[in-house]
């Protein structure tokens, strides 16, 4: 499992909105020890302050697949990751997890995450097959 998360590119940020609703987006991440860390990127947002950022806040409870789709359906495989969000607000830690999204997307040392680094704690792995 930890292979497959660690060599995926893009993975499914699932959180709640206050109301109940599921908030799903896709974000670039990087997985360090258990720890994972995404952050709200330069890619075209028309604001910084993002709705998973108030989900988080509200409710700090998330979820991170990573999966794999084939035509050949007996290649198909999907790792969840549970855990705990919070934004970092630890300088050195946002500049830790910032050099390692930047080792994973050479796009991030061009151009750093300028918005909030989030920080999951994964509390439980589950995966098919």
């Amino acid at each position: 499992m930890r292979e497959r998360v660690v060599a995926a590119r893009v993975a499914r940020l699932g959180t709640m909105t206050n109301d109940g609703r599921p908030h799903l987006v896709p974000c670039c991440f990087v997985l360090a020890a258990e720890t994972i860390y995404t952050a709200v990127d330069s890619k075209p947002k028309t604001t910084l302050a993002l709705r998973r950022l108030a989900n988080i806040e509200a409710n700090p409870a998330t979820t991170l697949l990573v999966d794999h789709y084939d035509d050949d359906w007996s290649a198909l495989w999907w790792v969840r990751l549970d855990g705990v969000a919070r934004v970092v607000t630890d300088p050195p830690e946002r500049a830790r997890a910032l050099t390692l999204l930047a080792v994973k997307y050479r796009q991030y040392t061009r151009a750093p995450p300028p918005g909030d680094v989030i920080a999951i704690e994964v509390t439980a792995w589950r995966a098919w097959p």
